[in-house]
């Protein structure tokens, strides 16, 4: 099965500190490939260079097998990349269909169209009423974005990166502040949605991790150390070495 996204030997450092040593994985379509690792092992520098927000000093990122270094980060987006960050990057003063209308106005019109007609627009709002719904947000609609409850908010920002049609959603920690409740929907969601998109799951929740991915690779000090089926991970005792042992016994 061909790749959505291609990870080929990158490598990123400043100055004497090296933060991306030779990385290597792909996304493959309806898969979950998540990547974990301590805090500090490299794991948001690697995203920066997947959206273009940082470029590797070495190495090549692909998405459908064409090289995207070169591009920026909105011309990665409408390739079919988005991203979802560890805090919620929303319009707090916006409804929560605004904002999910937002990211479909970014995908589809001008920066001169930007503005036009935007409430008048029966299928942009259809678009950004379905994100909602998808992710079970369609009754909190008319809020303002502000007044969403933590988990909620998250759920706003999967519904925004839902609106752009991705290929790849790129997920960093959300289950970050979730409590067990909101936690477990998360999960079920993610598990629902993974036949529909290739995703790469940045996450420190690791019964969330083995209980969703197909496969797992281990960041640590900026190098892969392990990568493989969930089965394969917990058994390997250089994981369990460099990674937090007690966290892997799910």
């Amino acid at each position: 099965m061909s790749a959505l996204l291609e990870l080929r030997h990158l490598h990123k450092r400043f100055g004497a500190l090296v933060v991306t040593d030779d990385v290597s994985l792909d996304v493959r379509p309806g898969e979950i490939h998540a990547l974990i690792g301590p805090n500090g092992a490299g794991k948001s520098c690697l995203i920066g260079q997947i959206t273009g927000e940082l470029r590797p000093d070495a190495g090549g990122v692909l998405m459908h097998g064409k090289p995207i270094d070169a591009l920026p980060t909105e011309s990665r987006a409408r390739l079919g990349l988005a991203r979802a960050y560890q805090v919620p990057r929303l319009f707090g003063t916006m409804t929560a269909q605004s904002n999910a209308s937002l990211a479909e106005i970014a995908r589809t019109r001008s920066s001169g169209q930007f503005w036009t007609s935007v409430f008048d627009d029966k299928a942009l709002q259809a678009a950004a009423h379905g994100a909602l719904a998808t992710v079970g947000l369609a009754a909190r609609g008319s809020e303002p974005s502000l007044l969403l409850a933590h988990g909620e908010k998250r759920l706003l920002e999967l519904a925004m990166g839902f609106a752009t049609h991705p290929a790849v959603l790129l997920l960093d920690e959300p289950l970050a502040g979730l409590g067990a409740g909101d936690s477990d929907a998360m999960i079920a969601l993610l598990a629902r949605l993974k036949q529909q998109y290739g995703i790469l799951l940045v996450e420190h929740d690791m019964n969330a991790v083995f209980a969703l991915a197909d496969r797992i690779s281990v960041l640590v000090s900026g190098r892969i150390i392990a990568s493989g089926a969930p089965e394969s991970i917990r058994d390997d005792q250089r994981v369990r070495a460099a990674y937090l042992g007690d966290e892997l016994d799910v």
